[in-house]
């Protein structure tokens, strides 16, 4: 999947740390959410997404369908999507991401969160590790957060 992406997509850090480093082979991600710091934003439903993405998502324009599947969907679309323009911002492809952490306020997210994973990550998926938490900074609006590890090396090294 590839919106294209500039400096401003890649993930920004909320605080005073690296949204990546470089280490040899490997670039660790920082956890991502779904917030803009640069317009003070948090993703909270499909109207803070492109339209490409929200048909992607498969937007219902149903209320009741839209309040409750939105905010989980747009927060994973736009969480991922900004992994996706920082690992491209370094020069890798998703394909090379090996290894995602996702933090859930309610695990019952994870299904919705799942398949929005599948269309940034198609062929074979990173290794994957699911945690509940009781919250995320910096708000209680925040429903997930990612980390990324992606090996730079060689294929099948």
């Amino acid at each position: 999947m590839n919106t294209g992406s500039s400096s401003n997509d890649i993930a920004q850090p909320l605080a005073r740390y690296s949204a990546f480093r470089r280490c040899g082979d490997w670039l660790l991600l920082s956890g991502v959410i779904a917030v803009d710091p640069a317009a003070s934003r948090i993703v909270r439903g499909y109207d803070d997404i492109p339209p490409e993405a929200q048909a992607l998502l498969g937007r219902s324009h149903e209320f009741s369908t839209d309040w409750r599947e939105g905010p989980i969907l747009a927060q994973s679309w736009y969480v991922l999507d900004r992994i996706r323009a920082t690992v491209e911002s370094a020069g890798a492809r998703m394909d090379q991401v090996v290894k995602l952490v996702q933090y859930f306020r309610d695990l019952d997210h994870f299904p919705h969160y799942s398949r929005v994973r599948r269309l940034f990550f198609p062929g074979l998926p990173p290794a994957s590790t699911v945690v509940e938490v009781s919250g995320m900074l910096p708000s209680p609006d925040i429903l997930v957060e990612v980390e990324a590890t992606v090996w730079l090396g060689t294929p099948d090294a």
